[in-house]
């Protein structure tokens, strides 16, 4: 059955009696199985996750459940169908072996398969001194069993919680602590709050919503190390400007790290920034030349966009996750003319403070910004961002209604500054200002997009379609 799908008549045998496996039990991994299953594959389907449950839905862990409003084990996401796999929960992926088709366990079993789909996402990443980071009282929160662990030491009611990072994990976890009435300090080492992902005049609005809602937001600062005391718990933590902050709670949110060291020396075109992909989705091997029985979905694929001048973007988004896995499923049991590309729109929500973030497009790529509804003073706008005379990207602060507007234009490569009057309260004579946004070489914490560059296939061409 090796190679099934590529000669007339062997991709009903594959749909009949093939061998599929889903490394990651993830929400793109199910949803990819669920898509098999609703397109007919009738053959053996394995499910390998290397947490012992079977897939869950993460927003809920760094919102209602750090709240108490819901309990962990009650985030198992819903199924559309039944997918009838054979699950092996609780063993991780070690290594692939693409010549004889088998992916190895750490268990030391091997399974083979017709064709592969990896969707196994990313991890919270880590503080980066193990001892420093294993002291009771330090968390990261990624896991099911994070979300667990955060939730009972909030709900203990700390004296004070430390948050490292304010992307939008960061954040949330703040909102939460403060929702909870206790007392938190977030370290950042940007500007402001949420800057690698929406810039700094978006930013600064976040910076302010921290510190009315009772948030000791420190920026400009890194955390130099963490101390703890003889029992082995974390007790204080050492600021870069000399400063020390007691905390009996500390989350480490600073990004994540992509989950591919499984696949060193396996020759497919993995590394720290995801498995490149094609459009449809077909991992790339390490020479740039594309698998045909190897696909990638979800936050570990790094996959170019046509709206988005096929730059290779890495995507830490449910939907996105959601529909890459759909098209991931549909091309692995078509034929090469049945194929269609990955092309959603990148969206995000997060929910902080009380107030509705919700954005669409690229907002990193972004070099202007211009307010187009409402006002930051209030908290309640639309933003546009330009790049290069484009719409690339919207973000609202509790506006929402307008995103599917701006989702229309930028599929339709709308310009900017956006050419329409039908605006609220846009002040008279209002101009793009700077998007603001980091240098890209400086990390900080929480970008949900990446921008990770080209092709290996195509660093010396440039490939413009025709209109």
């Amino acid at each position: 059955m090796t190679g099934a799908g590529t000669h007339d008549g062997s991709l009903e045998r594959l749909k009949r009696e093939g061998r599929i496996v889903v490394v990651g039990a993830s929400l793109a991994g199910l949803r990819a199985a669920e898509t098999m299953r609703e397109k007919g594959f009738a053959g053996s389907l394995t499910m390998i996750g290397d947490e012992p449950y079977e897939p869950y839905d993460r927003p809920p862990l760094s919102k209602q459940v750090l709240l108490g409003n819901a309990v962990a084990d009650h985030t198992a996401l819903p199924r559309r169908r039944a997918i009838d796999a054979e699950w092996r929960l609780g063993v991780a992926a070690t290594g692939l072996d693409m010549a004889a088709h088998r992916v190895k366990l750490g268990n030391g079993d091997e399974v083979e398969y017709d064709r592969l789909l990896i969707a196994t996402g990313v991890r919270a990443r880590p503080w980066p001194n193990p001892e420093e980071g294993a002291l009771k009282g330090v968390f990261v929160l990624r896991t099911r069993d994070d979300a667990e662990g955060l939730q009972r030491a909030l709900a203990a009611g700390p004296r004070r919680v430390l948050v490292i990072g304010a992307g939008f994990t960061g954040s949330e976890i703040a909102s939460a602590c403060r929702e909870r009435g206790l007392e938190v300090t977030v370290a950042e080492r940007g500007d402001a709050p949420l800057v690698g992902a929406l810039g700094g005049v978006i930013g600064a609005v976040a910076a302010e919503m921290h510190r009315e809602n009772g948030v000791d937001l420190r920026t400009g600062v890194m955390v130099t190390s963490l101390e703890g005391d003889p029992s082995g718990r974390v007790r204080a933590a050492h600021l870069s400007d000399g400063a020390t902050i007691e905390a009996d709670v500390v989350v480490v949110s600073l990004g994540a790290q992509r989950n591919t060291e499984w696949l060193a020396g396996s020759g497919l075109g993995a590394g720290p920034r995801g498995i490149a992909c094609d459009a449809g989705c077909r991992a790339f091997d390490i020479r740039g030349i594309v698998t045909d029985d190897i696909y990638v979905a979800g936050d570990v694929a790094r996959s170019p966009h046509a709206l988005f001048g096929y730059q290779f973007l890495s995507l830490e988004h449910w939907g996105n996750a959601v529909a890459q896995a759909d098209t991931a499923a549909h091309n692995m049991l078509s034929e090469s003319a049945d194929r269609r590309p990955h092309l959603w729109v990148p969206a995000f929500w997060s929910s902080q403070f009380g107030v509705n973030i919700k954005s669409v497009g690229v907002p990193p790529m972004g070099t202007e910004i211009l307010i187009t509804q409402g006002s930051l003073a209030e908290r309640r706008f639309a933003a546009a961002y330009g790049y290069q005379g484009r719409l690339i990207a919207a973000v609202t602060f509790d506006n929402c209604r307008w995103l599917p507007f701006y989702e229309q234009q930028i599929e339709a490569t709308a310009p900017f500054p956006p050419p329409f009057s039908t605006v609220d309260r846009r002040p008279d004579g209002a101009k793009p200002l700077p998007a603001d946004f980091p240098d890209p070489s400086v990390p900080t914490h929480g970008p949900t997009i990446t921008l990770s560059g080209y092709s290996p296939a195509d660093r010396k061409m440039t490939f413009t379609p025709g209109r």
